[in-house]
Order: structure tokens, then C-alpha cells, then sequence
């Protein structure tokens, strides 16, 4: 099998050629204009000596191109390695010396990007276009006109396609290498959590090099006869809402820092038309239920969330077919999960322990890229072994308490980050929160909370002890924050996720001012 070929299979059908593979802010591509754009890049980097096997870096934003040429790489058995386009030069040299890419791939005008001037200037780059590959030092496309795609890599099931980084949160990027039968191990499962219908419009807001955009906004539609929305830029609360108008956009996944700042915005969901909304998904972290609620009340659709990894995509979640649990993001799809205690041990329904997976999932990756102790690490007993708190009920459905390393004992009381800033958001006056631990030698840890107000919040409990008498009733009050810090926006990652740690270590470092050092005892 190869991958590039299952998600192009429809688009061979001469019956399917003018369904739009790709809207975008310039007008819909065709599946047969699309698969001619994969079909002259395919031929362009055979002739260019690209084999079987060579590694291919990607350093793109989301476009028809990018697309395109993933595709053309994996038809021709060359492996492509995605890494997001925000990460600095550090983080770039580390993943080309791990990678050994045989060619860079760039979008358009990254080529005059200053970390691109740190890497070695004998590292061949190019540009791909809708007519070929453009080459830096005076190339020209050489493939062009109605072209058909070249013979097909056969490979095997097991076989190496693509490769995705992570964004380095706790350390460097890792490259994590998924195999031809990701597609159809994970397309099976997404598809079967919220069943296409004809018409459907998908828009994913994160860059395709996280593997969730990669699925939703690409793959999973050419696979499954829907069509992509590309949104080019980066997101904003805005510019996510200007596309659904534009594209008639009917599903849209994001992360739920994204869906905090929609909702932070009075009045957004009257100054654009999104009656084409049928449904939001949420990944990346914890959506608070709070949030969920108040989405539904004011665009009339529902967010259904999901836990994913980079070691897959999305493995539990809810979804139209299924009812809600309050805390739960949902049951799993295709694969087996565990809640482990310390010896990999299965807990019982409703314990708190390690969450895990069966390794034998089709949909899960062969490794980690040039480092089998982190693969063996994580692959352990017939699992794969996360960094997450979960517990499980006896109805399978699962949720998640938080990272291992997020999660802290106070006074003996291991404290949740994610219940304590589900409760603060419900207050409504916060447009984010953020908990961590601030280290205490009496009590193990006090309990810091950073917020983040929303604009035209008249009034805030800023302190302390005025968000210990606003969260009265809605949280013990054991777990009522210590030391409250007012932001005016958190730290995040690349693929837009809020940096616990970093928010933690500008607080006690002093960067960020608190209103109040008081509060609970």
C-alpha cells in the first residue's frame, strides 16, 4: 500500500474531478487540479534525484502546495519530515542533524527567514509550486502542463511514510515516525467518531505540521470526500471566523486556548455568519466544561472534544453519536485503553493512575526518530506509556486529571490544575487561567493561579481572597489558589498551547507582578 495513494484514490474517479479537494482565500481547487499539482511535483523531485527512503524537510505554512507536495514525496517513497515553521534555529539544526534531509522544502519567502541563514548553505532548497519544484539558485519548474503521476512506491504497511516533530515542550523536538497504515487506521477511527456528510467543509486551525491539522484538514477529507478549508495565516480569533464565513465552513477543529479567546471577545458571534456550523472539536489540552456550555449557548453548536498525541492522533472523544459526560473528553476509538498503576498494573474503573494504550493499535508510530531509549520508554509491557493522569469508569469513558508533571500535592491533597481553572473560567470574567505549584516546605506546595481578564470585565476578583469569595460553592475550598497573579496574556507554545511551566516561572521569578500574595491557609 502506500499512503499517498488512498488519500488520492477518489480523486482518480473522472466522476470526482470537479469536487473541490481545497477552498482557500483565492477560490476552490479541484480533486483533478490537485492531483495534477501532486502529480508535477512527484515527477520533479524523482528527476531531481529524490529516492525512495530520503528524508524531505517540510518548513511551510498551510497552502494547496504544501499539501501537494507531501502527497508527491510519499507517492515517490521519499519520507517527509514536518516540523512547525515557528521553531528557532536551535530547534532547527537539531532536527536537520537528526533527520539528514536530502532536500528542504520551503513556502514562499522563507527562504529570507533568518533561521534558515543558521542552517548549512550546502543544504539543497526549493520551493514547491503549483507548476514544479523552484529552485533557489536559479531552477526553473521543469514539469508542467496536464501531467500524470509517476509509477508508485510500493510499500509495505510498516514501512516509514512521514515523519511529525513535536514542539519541544519538555525538552528537544522529538521525531515521531508513522507508518503507510496511519491513514486507514485513523481515518477509520475519526471517521467513525463524527460521520461525514456530503457538503462537509473542514477547517483546522493549527499548521499541518501537528499532526491533528495534518488529519483533519487534509488527509481525512481527500480520503473521505469532504473538503479542506485552508486557512494561510496564522490563527486568530477573527481570521478563524472570517474562514468559516468564506468557506461555508461546517466542521472546525481547533484547541481550546483558541475557542477561550473567541468566547473572551463580546459579541464576536453576531459580526459573522456561521450558520453553516454544524459542529467544533477541541484537542491539544483540556476544555473546561464551562467553555463547552457557553459555545453552544452563543454559536448553536456543540464542541466535541478529543484527546490526541502525537503518537497517533486522536485516540478517545465524543462526538454526535455518542452522549456527553461532564470531565470525560470521551471513549476510545479503535484502541485499547488502561488506566496503570506503577508496576503497568490495570487499576479498577474510577481510580486515578497513568494512561496508557495497547501498542498494538495500527494507528500508533514505529518509534521515535534516531532514539530508541525514548521509544522504549514509552512502549513498555504491550503499551504506550503517557505522561497523563486518567481515570476510567465502567462505561470505558475517560478523564483526564492532567500531566504527571502538571498535577501536585498540596497539604497531602493531590491538586488538578485542570478542575481549579474550569472553576475560575465559570465565573465568566476570565478569559484564561492558568494553575501551577509554587514550592512550600510546610505544605508541599502552595497553589498559584495566573489569570487572564476579558475584555470589557467591569469588575475582576483579583486577588486572592476576592476569587476564594467568587469560587465559594463551586470548588473546595482546599483547593482554592494561594496567590493569584493578573496577566495580560499567557505564554504559549507553538501549536498554541498554554506553557505551565513558563507562566510558573515568571511568576516566581518576579516577571509577573501579583496583586495578592494572601489567601487561603
Amino acid at each position: 500500500m502506500n499512503l499517498a495513494e488512498v488519500a488520492l484514490r477518489r480523486s482518480a474517479d473522472p466522476a470526482w474531478a470537479e469536487h473541490a479537494a481545497f477552498r482557500t482565500a483565492s477560490g476552490s481547487l479541484s480533486s483533478s487540479a490537485f492531483r495534477r499539482m501532486v502529480a508535477v511535483l512527484a515527477i520533479d523531485l524523482a528527476r531531481d534525484g529524490i529516492k525512495p527512503g530520503d528524508r524531505v524537510l517540510f518548513r511551510m505554512t498551510n497552502s494547496p502546495e504544501f499539501a501537494a507536495a507531501f502527497l508527491a514525496c510519499i507517492w515517490i517513497g521519499a519520507i517527509p519530515v514536518l516540523q512547525n515553521s515557528q521553531l528557532g534555529s536551535s530547534e532547527l539544526r537539531h532536527i536537520v542533524s537528526l533527520s539528514n534531509p536530502a532536500l528542504i522544502l520551503l513556502g514562499e519567502g522563507m527562504e529570507r527567514d533568518a533561521v534558515m541563514g543558521a542552517l548549512d548553505p550546502r543544504l539543497r532548497r526549493a520551493q514547491p509550486t503549483a507548476q514544479g519544484l523552484a529552485f533557489e539558485r536559479g531552477g526553473v519548474a521543469r514539469a508542467a502542463g496536464l501531467a500524470e503521476l509517476p509509477p508508485m512506491h510500493d510499500a509495505g504497511r510498516d514501512d516509514p511514510a512521514f515523519v511529525v516533530f513535536t514542539s519541544g515542550t519538555t525538552g528537544k523536538p522529538k521525531g515521531v515516525v508513522h507508518a503507510h497504515r496511519w491513514l486507514e487506521a485513523l481515518g477509520d477511527a475519526n471517521r467513525a467518531r463524527v460521520p461525514p456528510r456530503t457538503g462537509d467543509v473542514v477547517l483546522a486551525t493549527g499548521e499541518w505540521s501537528f499532526i491533528s491539522a495534518l488529519g483533519h484538514n487534509v488527509l481525512f477529507p481527500l480520503r473521505n470526500g469532504t473538503t479542506g478549508s485552508i486557512m494561510a495565516e496564522r490563527a486568530s480569533p477573527e481570521r478563524i471566523l472570517q474562514t468559516i464565513e468564506r468557506d461555508r465552513v461546517t466542521l472546525l477543529h481547533s484547541v481550546a486556548t483558541l475557542y477561550r479567546r473567541i468566547l473572551a471577545m463580546p459579541g464576536i458571534e453576531r459580526r459573522y455568519d456561521l450558520t453553516s456550523l454544524r459542529g467544533a472539536n477541541s484537542t491539544g489540552e483540556p476544555l473546561e466544561e464551562s467553555v463547552r456550555h457557553e459555545w453552544q449557548a452563543r454559536f448553536g453548536c456543540p464542541i466535541w472534544e478529543h484527546y490526541g498525541i502525537s503518537e497517533a492522533q486522536m485516540v478517545i472523544g465524543d462526538g454526535p453519536g455518542i452522549d456527553k459526560r461532564e470531565g470525560s473528553c470521551g471513549r476510545p476509538w479503535g484502541v485499547r485503553v488502561a488506566i496503570l498503576d506503577e508496576r503497568l498494573a490495570p487499576l479498577p474503573a474510577g481510580e486515578i493512575g497513568t494512561l496508557a494504550f495497547g501498542a498494538d493499535y495500527p494507528g500508533f508510530f514505529l518509534g521515535y526518530l534516531g532514539d530508541p531509549a525514548a521509544t522504549n520508554a514509552a512502549l513498555r509491557g504491550g503499551y504506550f506509556v503517557t505522561s497523563d493522569l486518567a481515570r476510567m469508569d465502567a462505561d470505558g469513558y475517560v478523564y483526564v486529571v492532567g500531566r504527571a508533571d502538571d498535577c501536585f500535592k498540596s497539604k497531602g491533597v493531590l491538586i488538578a490544575p485542570r478542575e481549579l481553572e474550569d472553576a475560575i473560567l465559570s465565573l465568566g470574567v476570565f478569559a484564561e487561567a492558568c494553575v501551577f505549584a509554587i514550592p512550600d516546605r510546610e505544605i508541599g506546595n502552595r497553589i498559584g493561579a495566573a489569570v487572564v481578564p476579558r475584555a470589557g470585565a467591569a469588575e475582576i476578583p483579583g486577588d486572592a481572597a476576592a476569587l476564594a469569595r467568587a469560587l465559594a460553592g463551586r470548588i473546595a475550598a482546599f483547593k482554592l489558589p494561594h496567590r493569584v497573579v493578573v496577566m495580560d496574556s499567557l505564554p504559549k507554545n507553538a501549536n498554541g498551547k498554554t506553557q505551565r511551566s513558563q507562566v510558573a516561572r515568571l511568576v516566581l521569578e518576579g516577571a509577573a507582578a501579583p496583586t495578592s500574595a494572601g489567601g487561603p491557609g
